[in-house]
C-alpha cells in the first residue's frame, strides 16, 4: 500500500502498525543495531512510484524502515513524503545487476543504487533478509 503520510499521519499510523507492527522499542534497536537506513539512491520504480519521483528536480533517494512484521520504503516527492508499506509475506528483494537490489510488493516495485564502498548498504539487506526469514512461518520441512 502506497500511502501519503505528509497529512494526517495519525489516521494512517493505526494502519500502518497493524499490518508491519510498530517501531522497534531502543532495546530491540540496539539488539539489531540498526533499523533503518537513509538516503538510498532510487534507480527505477513501478509506474506509480516514478510518476512521484519524477516531480523531484534532481536524484531521487529512498530510506528503508524496518519493523517487526515488514518494512516501510519511504521517500519525498513534491514536498510530500510517501511510504510503501510491505509486509513480509509480501515482500520480495532480489540482487539484480552487481550495485542494484530490488524490493517488490505485488505491482509495486523501486530498485536502489548500492556501491561497492558502501558496505552499510549492503550489510543492513543482508540483516533485513534473515530477520524476515526469522519472523516466516514454520514450514513442513522444519518438522522433526
Amino acid at each position: 500500500m502506497l500511502l501519503n503520510i505528509s497529512r494526517d499521519f495519525s489516521d494512517k499510523r493505526e494502519e500502518i502498525n497493524e499490518l508491519v507492527g510498530k517501531p522497534f522499542d531502543l532495546s530491540k534497536r540496539q539488539e539489531l543495531q540498526s533499523t533503518s537506513i537513509h538516503n538510498l539512491p532510487v534507480t527505477a520504480a513501478s509506474i506509480e512510484i516514478y510518476n512521484l519521483l519524477v516531480l523531484n528536480e534532481g536524484q531521487s533517494n529512498c530510506s528503508l524502515e524496518m519493523r517487526p512484521k515488514g518494512i516501510l520504503i519511504s521517500f519525498r516527492a513534491a514536498g510530500e513524503t510517501y511510504s510503501l508499506v510491505v509486509p513480509f509475506f509480501k515482500l520480495k528483494i532480489y540482487k539484480g545487476r552487481a550495485e542494484e537490489y530490488s524490493f517488490y510488493k505485488d505491482h509495486f516495485f523501486i530498485k536502489i543504487h548500492a556501491g561497492a564502498n558502501q558496505p552499510e548498504v549492503h550489510g543492513f539487506i543482508k540483516k533485513l533478509r534473515h530477520f524476515k526469514a526469522d519472523q516466516a512461518l514454520p514450514r513442513i520441512e522444519d518438522q522433526e
